[in-house]
C-alpha cells in the first residue's frame, strides 16, 4: 500500500513549480484558475518572487497548496495511492487528492484559512518553539505547568514535539524544557502561535466557510491531524477539518498508524522532504520518495 503525505507551511522555497508549469498545460490552466480565485498573480510570485513575499501566510499556505495540488493532478498513472495525509495545511492538499474536495472548493477555502489565521495573529503576541529530545509526555506535563497560554502543537516524531502559545509562556516553557533535559528549546521564526486556542478567532471564521463547502466521500482514507485515523467519512473529516486550526498535529501518530494499516511506500507531493524525513525517524527501511513526474 502506498501513502501520498503532503507538506504544509515552512516547506516553500522561490521557485517551486516552475519547471511543472513550463512543462504541463494542465499545470497553467490550473494556475490561471488559481489566480482568478486569488485575485492576484501568485505563481509570480512562487517563481521569482522574495523570500519576504512567499513568506507571508496569506500567500505561502494557497502557494504551498497550489504546488501540491498541481503536481498531484499532472502525475502519470504510474503513480497510485491508497491512503493520503498531510501536514497542517497539507491535509486540504490530500483532501483535495482523495476527491474530497474539488481543486477550486480547497484552494478557496485555504485563502480564507491564511486571511483569518493572519488576523488571529495579530491579537496577541504569540509564537512557537521546537523542543528536541525529550519525551511527549514530559512537554505536555511541562506545559500544563505554565501560567498563560501554551500547549503541544506539532507532534512531529518521538524527540521532535513544536509548543505554541503566548510569547511570554513559550519563554518560559522553553527554559523549563531545557532545564528538564531537552536538546533544544528553539523559538521558531513565525507569524503566530498555529495550533492553539490563540486560532479560535480563526477556527470560527473558518467553520463557516468549511460549513458551506460541499465535501465528497473520498477515493481512500484521509490520516487526520487531529485524531491520527483514517476517515471516509465526509462529516467526520468536515469537523476534523475544523478542529484542526485549535488543535494540535498528530504527525508522529498519523505515520504510526498508517504503517500499522499496511502502509509499504511514502510519496511526498509538494515541496521538500521534510515528511519523508519524518517517516524514516519511525522506520529506517519504509522505501520514501518525493513525487515528479
Amino acid at each position: 500500500m502506498k501513502a501520498y503525505v503532503f507538506p504544509g507551511q515552512g516547506a516553500q522555497y522561490i521557485g517551486m513549480g516552475k519547471e511543472l508549469y513550463e512543462q504541463s498545460q494542465k499545470a497553467r490552466s490550473m494556475y490561471s484558475k488559481a489566480n482568478e480565485i486569488l485575485g492576484f498573480d501568485i505563481q509570480s510570485i512562487m517563481f521569482e518572487g522574495s523570500d519576504e513575499a512567499l513568506k507571508q501566510t496569506n500567500v505561502t499556505q494557497p502557494a504551498i497548496f497550489l504546488h501540491s495540488t498541481i503536481l498531484a493532478a499532472c502525475l502519470d498513472e504510474s503513480y497510485s495511492f491508497d491512503m493520503v495525509a498531510g501536514h497542517s495545511l497539507g491535509e486540504f492538499s490530500a483532501l483535495v487528492a482523495n476527491k474530497t474536495l474539488t481543486f477550486e472548493d480547497g484552494l478557496n477555502l485555504v485563502a480564507k484559512r491564511a486571511s483569518a489565521m493572519q488576523k488571529a495573529c495579530e491579537n496577541v503576541p504569540s509564537t512557537m518553539a521546537a523542543i528536541l529530545g525529550l519525551e511527549d509526555i514530559v512537554v505536555e506535563e511541562i506545559c500544563q505547568k505554565i501560567s498563560g497560554i501554551v500547549v503541544p502543537a506539532n507532534y512531529n516524531c518521538p524527540g521532535q514535539l513544536v509548543i505554541s502559545g503566548e510569547m511570554a509562556a513559550i519563554q518560559t516553557a522553553c527554559e523549563e524544557l531545557t532545564k528538564a533535559g531537552a536538546k533544544r528549546a528553539l523559538i521558531l521564526q513565525v507569524g503566530g502561535a498555529f495550533h492553539s486556542p490563540l486560532m479560535e478567532p480563526a477556527r470560527e471564521e473558518l467553520a463557516a466557510a468549511i460549513e458551506a463547502t460541499n465535501f465528497s466521500k473520498p477515493t481512500c482514507p484521509v490520516y487526520q491531524n487531529v485524531n491520527a485515523k483514517a476517515v471516509i467519512d465526509p462529516e467526520q473529516i468536515k469537523e476534523n477539518l475544523i478542529t484542526q486550526l485549535t488543535g494540535a498535529v498528530r504527525w508522529t501518530q498519523i505515520m504510526q498508524n498508517m504503517l500499522s494499516d499496511g502502509c509499504k511506500e511514502v510519496i511526498e507531493v509538494g515541496p521538500g522532504k521534510v515528511l519523508q524525513g519524518l517517516f524514516k525517524k519511525i522506520d529506517r527501511e519504509i522505501p520514501t520518495s518525493s513525487a515528479t513526474l
